[in-house]
């Protein structure tokens, strides 16, 4: 029994001796223990194969797997201070699926002091799906680790770490170098010198947006420069003033507040909302797993294996964002947050993206007014093209903004007005009664509205 005693008290001893040592070490490098929990994320979520076969521990016995010697936050400090120091201002393009923001994220592209990368938490998100469904039927990721694995990877980019990346890109960069980053093209920054090198008579690397041939940007980008160097892709982030980010698949604004309260960077968020009726009409035109909507669309009877589920979780995503940005504006988000109607932008292209601009502290550039028109009054022959159509930023911007209420049948419009009313209540779009009123697109259904940013 006093053997017992003894090794009990020595246990308790030891306990807090360890409790101390964590404490200490917490308290004087608490960023680079979060880098470190972060990054074994990362890790695991890259490393989930079929038959969990990996060179780190496998994640199907719920151990995380450390990180790479030297891997853990001595980089990072480094960057991130110079970021915090040199002034750089950061943007987050904050959107749904489909609801314009491969537009309006170009009208930062466009700008030449702006360093901009569209959707990179796709490779996340894939990363992580991918392992849910293949590695020894593991459950699907929890939203509080993606949503970790997002914002790590945001701070990352943020500060120009661009070689972050390689724990999510499929197949493995090798020495840095990937053909495979989501849509780069869709990036002037790294479609042009120096990361790209610019070929004798290409018309392309200047941000003209398009080649000689007259190919759109995703084409010429793509056959001048498939290989991204992230090497070069980092020193050239460096030589920006704002690094801008578009991403649609953060659900609310309130999982953003870490990065705005993050003393390195100087965050704003520009919410990008749209018709939620005009949203489903556009996946339900592009998305292979709108299926069962289209069916919808075309008998006008709902079918019983229909998913209501993420047309509605879109609208109160949207809604509890504009309640937090417009309505109770927390400190954290106070001054760093704008509210951005698609149709708005739409209707009035020069206009919205002047009051963009100046909330972002950005100088409009004559290129961007340029591209602008240049892309908002296409003609009806080039839109309806299959590229034009689904992807393209090139549109009759007006016609383009209602043009679902011509598309959607009006059951459904009914099913998503019943499930989204007061988030339409709140962003000022009008219900319509009848399929009359649906058709008639001389009665705008947006509201006249203006949302000032929080100060």
């Amino acid at each position: 029994m006093e053997c017992s005693w003894k090794t009990l008290l020595l246990l308790v001893c030891a306990s807090l001796v360890v409790q101390y040592v964590a404490l200490r070490s917490f308290r004087d490098s608490l960023f680079g223990i979060v880098m470190v929990k972060i990054h074994s994320l990362v890790i695991v979520a890259k490393t989930f194969v079929p038959g969990c076969e990996s060179r780190w521990r496998p994640p199907c016995d719920e151990s995380w797997a450390p990180p790479p010697d030297g891997a853990a936050t001595g980089s990072s400090s480094s960057s991130s201070s110079s970021s915090a120091s040199s002034g750089r201002r950061h943007i987050l393009l904050f959107a749904a699926t489909r609801s314009g923001s491969s537009f309006t994220g170009q009208l930062l592209n466009q700008h030449p002091d702006v360093f901009y990368v569209y959707e990179p938490l796709f490779h996340v998100w894939q990363s992580f799906t991918n392992a849910s469904s293949t590695c020894c039927q593991r459950r699907a990721p929890e939203r509080r680790e993606l949503l970790g694995a997002y914002r790590d990877l945001l701070l990352s980019l943020y500060t120009c770490q661009l070689s972050f990346l390689e724990s999510y890109i499929h197949p493995q960069p090798q020495d840095h170098v990937t053909p495979a980053l989501f849509r780069r093209s869709s990036s002037l920054a790294l479609c042009s010198p120096p990361v790209c090198p610019e070929e004798e008579g290409n018309a392309g690397g200047g941000g003209g947006g398009e080649s000689q041939a007259g190919q759109p940007e995703e084409a010429w980008c793509h056959k001048k420069c498939p290989l991204l160097n992230l090497t070069l892709a980092s020193e050239a982030c460096l030589r920006r003033d704002y690094v801008a980010i578009k991403a649609v698949r953060v659900p609310t604004v309130g999982d953003l507040r870490t990065l705005s309260e993050d003393p390195r960077l100087d965050l704003r968020i520009v919410h990008l909302v749209r018709d939620p009726r005009a949203i489903l009409a556009s996946r339900m035109s592009v998305f292979s797993g709108f299926r069962a909507w289209r069916i919808w669309n075309a008998t006008g009877r709902q079918p019983r294996y229909v998913d209501l589920a993420q047309i509605g979780h879109t609208c109160r995503d949207m809604e509890a964002s504009a309640e937090t940005g417009l309505v109770s504006r927390p400190p954290w988000l106070r001054g760093r947050y704008m509210l951005l109607r698609y149709e708005d932008l739409a209707w009035r292209p020069e206009d919205k993206a002047r009051d963009m601009y100046r909330f972002l502290g950005l100088r409009m550039e004559p290129r961007v007014l340029s591209w602008i028109a240049q892309n908002t009054n296409v003609s009806a022959l080039s839109a309806a093209s299959e590229w034009h159509y689904k992807y393209s930023t090139a549109r009759d911007s007006r016609a383009t903004a209602e043009s679902w209420r011509l598309r959607l049948n009006f059951s459904i419009v009914q099913a998503v007005q019943s499930l989204c009313n007061s988030t339409l209540a709140l962003l000022g779009y009008k219900q319509v009664q009848s399929v009359e009123e649906l058709r008639n697109l001389s009665i705008s259904l947006v509201e006249h509205r203006t949302f000032q940013p929080g100060l």
